[in-house]
């Protein structure tokens, strides 16, 4: 029987006593688990250098040679691999002292079938409930007000019958559409229907790297490999072993970064800074951007090469104008999250209101639209939500925001300023073009609600 119905966990043995791994290695492969068994301190070490693994099972006394010394070596190379001390020796004394290395449990020789996979099953499980808490953290108040997936509009409706399809395959998923389409949801949609949906989720937000850190971000670095690299550490594919991994604008990677990221996308192999060791992770990948590639490519900042290994199966998500049957509905939704999360019930939109974000452009998409709702319900003093409390003074049949067009200064600066934002590398290069600061940029972001 599998462990948790999950075959995405690999497990390193250890042992000096070949009939020891040889039990161990069949007892987990049929658990579910990829499994490698070694014989010798050296040859671990070796192993953990070159791929990731969810747990070591390591015998006490490997010839002459001691277990507990080579515990800190396991978890300096990976920090959050789970250790099973095993041993024909087992004392009170040595559990604790195990126990206070950095085991995570204890088995005594000899062991049965259902003692391995129990004590597999019990830190793997504690693994994922970790990293599902870490995950809901994070994603907590934003999960409802980001569900658009009810929808009425037919080209979305065909959508996310082609995203389901490739959910269900392994395959690298590209994400393009406006800023604001909700790429990042449509990202961890895609997880939660693939087979990797137990996996990790780990998520890159590419232009608030340096150029100088994204290789290490990406795929570690090893101490000493560059100024400030103070220690070993694992990089973003390594966190996301046996799951996926999301590059949120991916057309900002550095030209180094995008070579290292082509070479782990054609044989899914690596090298953290610094060392020249082969390390190999088993990750599903999915990048977003709001940038035409294809323009990048032909400018020389985006290798063309890699542009194809990403563009395998290509979805792109319809902005919020194509898709105004969902307006209303979508405005309705957010306001009930946020009504819940202000202590503000009963709040509600007047018709006024409603016609306001039926005839508003949304060039900000739903970002625009949560972020007119949330401050509304934030700042309105009364129950019910006109056109301004949104943000939104022009009424319904009333020109779009463009110049020569019979609307305010105002409009026409939001207008510009979302247009502008998307079409930028960074919010710094948007600023330039709008001759602003960043500064200034952001505090008009915020008061047009493009943040």
């Amino acid at each position: 029987m599998e462990i948790a119905n999950d075959k995405s966990w690999s497990a390193l043995i250890v042992d000096d006593d070949a009939g020891v791994r040889q039990s161990l290695r069949l007892c987990l492969e049929a658990a579910g688990g990829r499994i490698l068994g070694v014989g010798a301190g050296a040859a671990a070490l070796e192993a953990l250098e070159r791929s990731a693994y969810d747990l070591v099972f390591l015998d006490l006394w490997l010839g002459a040679e001691s277990g507990l010394e080579l515990l800190p070596q396991i978890l300096r190379r990976q920090p959050h691999t789970a250790v099973i001390l095993i041993t024909a020796f087992a004392t009170f004394e040595s559990a604790v002292q195990a126990i206070k290395a950095g085991a995570v449990d204890y088995i005594p020789k000899p062991f049965t079938p259902d003692q391995v996979r129990l004590a597999a099953e019990r830190v793997l499980q504690a693994r994922r409930l970790e990293a599902r808490v870490g995950e809901l953290e994070e994603r907590l108040g934003e999960l409802d007000a980001e569900s658009f997936f009810d929808t009425e509009n037919p080209a979305f409706r065909a959508f996310l019958q082609t995203a389901g399809r490739a959910a269900a395959s392994d395959a690298v998923v590209l994400l393009r559409g406006e800023s604001g389409t909700g790429k990042n949801v449509m990202a961890r949609w895609i997880r939660d229907r693939s087979a990797r949906h137990a996996g990790a989720f780990v998520g890159v937000n590419c232009p608030a790297l340096s150029t100088e850190l994204m290789s290490s971000t990406l795929f570690g670095h090893r101490k000493g490999a560059f100024t400030g690299a103070v220690a070993d550490a694992v990089g973003k594919v390594q966190e996301a072993e046996g799951g996926t991994l999301f590059l949120d604008e991916v057309g900002d990677l550095s030209l180094d970064a995008q070579a290292r990221l082509l070479r782990f996308l054609n044989d899914r192999t690596y090298e953290r800074l610094g060392e020249a060791a082969e390390r190999r992770a088993d990750v599903r990948l999915i990048a977003a951007t709001n940038r035409p590639l294809e323009e990048e490519v032909r400018a020389g900042r985006f290798r063309e090469d890699l542009f194809y290994r990403l563009n395998v199966l290509s979805l792109h998500l319809p902005a919020l104008r194509e898709r105004p049957e969902d307006l209303l509905p979508l405005a309705g939704h957010y306001l009930r999250f946020f009504s819940s999360r202000m202590g503000r019930p009963g709040l509600r939109l007047t018709p006024a209101a409603e016609d306001a974000i039926a005839s508003h452009g949304w060039p900000g998409n739903l970002r625009e639209l949560r972020n007119a709702i949330e401050r509304a319900a934030i700042l309105s003093p009364s129950q019910e939500l006109g056109p301004a409390d949104l943000g939104l003074t022009h009424a319904k049949g009333a020109p779009e925001a463009a110049v020569g067009s019979l609307v305010s200064l105002e409009a026409i600066e939001r207008e510009h300023i979302a247009r502008v934002i998307p079409q930028a590398p960074t919010l710094e290069a948007a600023a330039r073009i709008l001759g602003i600061d960043a500064t200034t940029l952001q505090r008009k972001r915020k008061r047009y609600g493009l943040v």
